[in-house]
């Protein structure tokens, strides 16, 4: 029997917090947006619409209270998301790493295969990861992105040393960016490469399916 393989999964209800919803007002400096990162606004409403989907994929499911109330950190968890990626795009850029749709789609069968389908896949990532059906292709394209970083930097992400050497890279990114984010969501800790005021687990494990390695400057 072949041993199931894990991929990083990049929200968890670990921490569960009410929290509410965002208002149209931001700060005074940046009306509308809940974060500026890179001089790149992230408006509200994008994190509005995020959390939005996950909400509805969550009244469709079999058990709407129980994920509703686990997932007290919504919007902290999507705005802290959205922010990442921003970071992954730049820590990728900076180490010459790029994804192809065929390595999200290697990947999301893995996800597949471990959990009785893409049905199943999508309950998980509901389940897990407060990830709606149709933001699942770019939360595994975030996944993709840090297995190849490290693969760039040379480094076991599934070692002690290796997580570290990614956070640095990260953190750096981070620390680039001048991330700015408003103060009614908390601050971006660009040690931890996460809002001050959301928990979420890092990395946890990364296992690429069975003969299907990242490609070569994809």
């Amino acid at each position: 029997m072949h041993r199931r393989r894990r991929t990083a999964l990049a929200l968890s209800a670990a921490t569960l917090v009410a929290a509410p919803l965002l208002t149209a007002c931001g700060s005074e400096a940046h009306p509308g947006a809940a974060a500026v990162v890179g001089g790149d606004r992230i408006d509200m409403a994008t994190v509005q619409a995020q959390a939005a989907d996950v909400r509805t994929a969550q009244e469709d499911s079999e058990q709407p209270e129980k994920l509703v109330t686990e997932s007290g950190q919504l919007i902290r968890a999507k705005l802290s998301g959205l922010i990442l990626g921003k970071v992954l795009d730049r820590a990728a850029e900076d180490a010459g790493v790029s994804v192809s749709r065929k390595e999200i789609q290697q990947v999301r069968g893995v996800v597949a295969e471990q959990s009785g389908g893409d049905e199943g896949a999508r309950t998980r990532m509901l389940e897990q990861s407060w990830v709606a059906p149709g933001q699942i292709d770019q939360t595994l394209r975030q996944e993709v992105q840090i297995r190849k970083l490290a693969l760039a930097l040379g480094v076991d992400l599934q070692s002690p040393e290796g997580m570290q050497a990614v956070q640095e890279a990260l953190t750096k990114a981070s620390k680039a960016l001048h991330i700015d984010v408003n103060p009614r969501y908390g601050s971006w800790d660009n040690q931890k490469v996460q809002l001050s005021t959301y928990k979420a687990p890092w990395i946890t494990q990364v296992t690429p399916a069975q003969g299907q390695e990242p490609e070569a400057g994809a």
